[in-house]
Formats: structure tokens, sequence, C-alpha cells
């Protein structure tokens, strides 16, 4: 898979020239609570993950992917994980990284474009989410692509001395 394109965004493998993006995202502490991330990653470490990131997602259960506007600047990242093929489910992950490129539609289509490449290429029968219950943008986003509420899963991470609960979505593939 080279890219996966769409009218306003297009989703492309992980590149070395990606590095000082995915570092920011990483060693964001605002973020970490997201990836229940507890300390700062390093350089190395993520030009390691970087080089390794061609790896096939039946090996490593996940794949990586960049989100590029329609002038290729890089604005987010969306993730499958957990990939589990004898079950035929995968969880996904999306981030738009800075507030200005927000709420202009980037992260629906990227999962649009997502949720088809794991239903057609992938064979996947499922893709879950979890969500910090009061994380309303991104319950809507999920929703608005047809992810279900399944449960609610109460004080579920503890961050800054606060629980947070958390919401598990699901989308069954017709």
């Amino acid at each position: 898979m080279r890219t996966l394109q769409g009218d306003s965004v297009s989703l492309r493998a992980l590149e070395p020239d990606d590095l000082e993006f995915v570092l920011d995202i990483e060693n964001d502490e605002n973020l970490w609570e997201l990836s229940n991330t507890q300390a700062p990653y390093s350089r190395y470490l993520i030009k390691q993950y970087l080089e390794n990131s061609h790896r096939d997602i039946y090996e490593v259960k996940q794949l990586r992917l960049v989100i590029v506007n329609q002038s290729y600047t890089t604005i987010g990242l969306i993730d499958l994980f957990d990939f589990d093929f004898k079950n035929k489910r995968a969880g996904v992950g999306v981030l738009i990284k800075d507030a200005k490129n927000r709420r202009k539609g980037y992260a629906s289509e990227a999962l649009e474009l997502l949720i088809n490449y794991s239903f057609i290429h992938l064979d996947l029968h499922q893709l879950y989410c979890n969500i910090f219950e009061d994380n309303k943008e991104s319950l809507q986003l999920f929703i608005n692509q047809g992810f279900e509420k399944i449960g609610l899963k109460k004080d579920w991470n503890y961050n800054n001395g606060v629980f947070k609960s958390e919401y598990s979505l699901q989308l069954i593939r017709k």
C-alpha cells in the first residue's frame, strides 16, 4: 500500500522524514493520557520505530499511517492496533495534531478511508475503539462513521489524580 486517497486527505506509510512529527506527538504530555504514555520517548527510539514501520501488519499487529492534506502537509496519524487476524478485528485510533486542523473533516475522511481499507483489503469483520466519556468530539466522529457504543467502563483510566470513564465502541462490517 503506497497511499489511500480521499478528497481532502490521503493516508500514507510512515517515512524517515516523519521523525520530528512523530516525536512531537509522542512527547506531547497533553496527549499522553490518550495513549497511556508515562514517560517521554527518545529520538533514538522513534527513529528505530520508523525504521521498522515497514513491517507487515500480520507480524507486528499494528499499522500506523500518516494523514496528509491536499497540499501534502502532515496533519495527523491514524492507527490500527491489536490486529487480530484470527478473529478479524482491530482497534482504531486517530489524531489530528494541531487544533487549527481540527473540525475540518480531515479525521472523518481519514477514518472512512481506514475503515474501507480494513474491511476490503484486510478482510476484517469489526473495528473497535475506546474513547473517554468526556471526549464528545471523538465520540461524535466515530458514531458518525457507524460505530456504536457498546459499554461504559467506569473509572477505567487514572491520570493526574483523576479517574476517567471510557466508552467502548465497535463497528461490525455489514
